[in-house]
């Protein structure tokens, strides 16, 4: 949970929902001293926290859902950055306009890059992406809606726990291969990627990771494939990541260029 896991009580015999509903229900008011500094409780701090947890994460979408100004949220973002809350992933997009005098279509002329804003810590995370929203209710006992909205979108909070494992897995797969400079999330005008990494030699692996309880079949190979070229991307290798494993198509297919990771697969990074 990210720097208080001697505070949480944890059965591994029980449900994670049980386990959400003691630490965040019934003790409430131990857990809200956990978030410090105490005023990221108040205007306008929480609203851009939770614009963070609960979006994109992209900066210029969180200033907006916080209604806030640019010179502002700025300002705020910087303090959280330098209190260690928030981290900046910086946009790896190359800019649309090639030289000044480069005219782009009107329905481009808006766009701007932006980079992305990230919790370092989880619980901070979870905090203001599921409880804070909350808070006068869980301070009077009432966590109903607390629970309900947290099993509705729990999928959210472990998707991005999940990316961030196989990215890591997959730096380490080509450890012994060959090092890769540069991965993590990419996006850019056109599409998201769970994961866009460059090797040494300047070859690119694009990465989907899907945390369902359902198989992984080429359709989603299919559609990765479609993003990549709208988005103008020139893929040398495709990663697919599955918690429920894959289609025996997928399994069939031999592909030099085509990598398939199971959870099973996670035990590399142990």
């Amino acid at each position: 949970m990210g720097g208080v896991e001697k505070d949480i009580q944890l059965d591994y015999f029980d449900s994670v929902f049980s386990m959400v509903e003691f630490n965040f229900v019934d003790n409430f008011t131990k857990f809200q001293t956990f978030v410090s500094p105490s005023y990221l409780f108040e205007t306008p701090y929480q609203e851009l926290l939770i614009a963070v947890a609960r979006g994109d994460g992209k900066f210029y979408s969180v200033l907006r859902k916080a209604k806030l100004s640019e010179s502002t949220g700025e300002k705020i973002v910087d303090e959280l950055v330098s209190l260690n809350i928030l981290q900046i992933e910086y946009s790896r997009e190359s800019p649309l306009r090639v030289h000044p005098k480069h005219k782009l279509p009107k329905e481009q002329r808006a766009y701007r890059i932006q980079n992305k804003l990230r919790f370092r810590d989880p619980f901070m995370r979870f905090w203001f992406g599921f409880v804070s929203y909350y808070s006068k209710d869980l301070a009077l006992g009432k966590g109903d809606e607390f629970l309900e909205n947290f099993e509705k979108h729990y999928e959210r909070l472990r998707s991005l726990v999940y990316e961030q494992l196989c990215n890591d897995l997959l730096m380490e797969h080509y450890k012994s291969k060959e090092p890769i400079i540069s991965s993590g999330s990419y996006w850019n005008i056109y599409s998201e990627f769970d994961i866009l990494a460059v090797t040494k030699s300047k070859k690119i692996i694009l990465g989907e990771c899907k945390y369902k309880d359902r198989t992984v079949c080429k359709n989603e190979l299919t559609k990765l494939k479609q993003k990549a070229t709208k988005s103008g991307i020139k893929v040398d290798t495709y990663a697919l990541f599955s918690k429920s494993g894959f289609s025996k198509e997928l399994l069939g297919t031999r592909d030099e260029k085509l990598l398939l990771f199971d959870l099973n697969d996670l035990n590399e990074l142990l």
